[in-house]
């Protein structure tokens, strides 16, 4: 069994996705994500064939386009294909989240 240090492998974008690169798997991926203090405009996006969910761990997250949400610590949302949305840390520190996807009944892989 590998262990994988995502955190130290976040990259410019704010997000690291742990996936077939690193675990030689097509069948599920994991991404961990940092928002700057009031950082917007990240979107959410699984694709065609996918299905996400999304978890805040640390702060809270206005979620708008396909669901209009406030999520807090310890929730979660549920997307799948090309249901689109857009985050925004509301607060005046760092926020982190977790996606967990794979491939939806009707993917092609």
């Amino acid at each position: 069994m590998r262990t994988f240090d995502v955190r130290a492998r976040i990259e410019d974008s704010g997000e690291y996705v742990l996936g077939l690169e690193d675990t030689g798997s097509h069948a599920c991926y994991l991404i961990y994500g940092i928002m700057k203090p009031y950082e917007k405009g990240r979107e959410l996006k699984p694709g065609a064939g996918h299905e996400e969910l999304f978890l805040a761990m640390k702060g809270d997250f206005v979620v708008t386009g396909h669901s209009e949400v406030m999520l807090r610590e310890g929730q979660a949302i549920h997307l799948i294909g090309d249901q689109t949305c857009s985050l925004e840390n509301t607060s005046g520190s760092e926020a982190i989240y977790v996606i967990s996807g794979g491939h939806s009944d009707t993917g092609d892989h």
